[in-house]
């Protein structure tokens, strides 16, 4: 009877009366397992790291992470995190705080890093974007709600001359990118637990576009036009246009708009 056992062990073998160790995946060095390891993808590398203390350790290896952030990640950090925060960061924990997402600005504004592109994802509140007539609570106002990660929209009543616009500036990693507008038809509530949409006084969107438009400080543009007339009480993405960015060491400015400025009709039940 024989049995096999299998476990942490070193392994042996008889060659001319002398036995000699062989050598396991982890007698590799340190620095060897964290080039391997650069070879991986985020996830693979957080799995090998639950291994044992060996690849913990190699994971935690700043030029590893180094070359998963895009490289001009320190300009981005510098929006959402002060110099002591950054100073007392390994580069492995600078990379998970990246890729989640970031409030700065006050609060309006909100970045992370994509993981599997490696480029800038950002969005943007409505109360960082000039709107017109926002001050006069006949026609606006901000309300609260849990479906914003703002905690808050902008919301009209009731308007003839519609305009939303907003700009920003950042040092983009190279890529190419698109810019939405997030927007509802209907006021939602919750009824019994139940969400609803008010739809009954929607009006005005289905007769003439939106005008959606963008600008880049590099002198790319993009104009698209659209009715918002579908899917009353659910949150939908206007496509704006997109915009390419071959340089991440210059700053990319975005101006952005849209626009229904004819004054034949009135605008009612928006959300943005």
């Amino acid at each position: 009877m024989g049995a096999n056992i299998s476990g942490g062990l070193p392994e042996f073998d008889r060659s001319d009366d002398v036995y000699s160790r062989k050598p396991r995946l982890v007698d590799l060095p340190d620095n060897c397992v964290a080039l391997i390891m650069t070879r991986l993808d985020p996830t693979e590398i957080c799995r090998l790291a639950r291994l044992n203390r060996i690849f913990r350790r190699a994971s935690s290896a700043d030029f590893i992470w180094e070359l998963k952030l895009p490289s001009n990640y320190l300009v981005i950090a510098h929006k959402v995190f002060d110099e002591i925060t950054l100073k007392k960061l390994i580069k492995k924990d600078l990379y998970a705080k990246l890729t989640r997402p970031n409030l700065f600005d006050g609060g309006t504004k909100e970045l992370w890093i994509d993981k599997n592109t490696g480029r800038l994802c950002l969005l943007i509140s409505s109360k960082a974007l000039r709107i017109t007539g926002i001050d006069d609570r006949r026609y606006w106002s901000h309300i609260p709600t849990d479906e914003s990660r703002f905690h808050s929209v902008a919301y009209v009543q009731q308007v003839w001359w519609f305009e939303v616009g907003g700009e920003f500036e950042i040092q983009f990693p190279c890529g190419t990118y698109s810019l939405f507008f997030r927007i509802q038809l209907g006021k939602t509530s919750k009824r019994l637990g139940r969400r609803i949409c008010n739809s009954e006084h929607i009006h005005g969107w289905e007769i003439k576009p939106v005008r959606f438009q963008l600008a880049t400080s590099d002198n790319q543009q993009a104009v698209s036009l659209c009715y918002l007339n579908n899917n009353p009480g659910n949150w939908s993405h206007y496509h704006v246009g997109d915009f390419n960015v071959t340089n991440p060491d210059i700053t990319t400015g975005i101006k952005f708009s849209m626009t229904q400025i004819d004054c034949t009709h009135t605008k009612e039940l928006l959300k943005t």
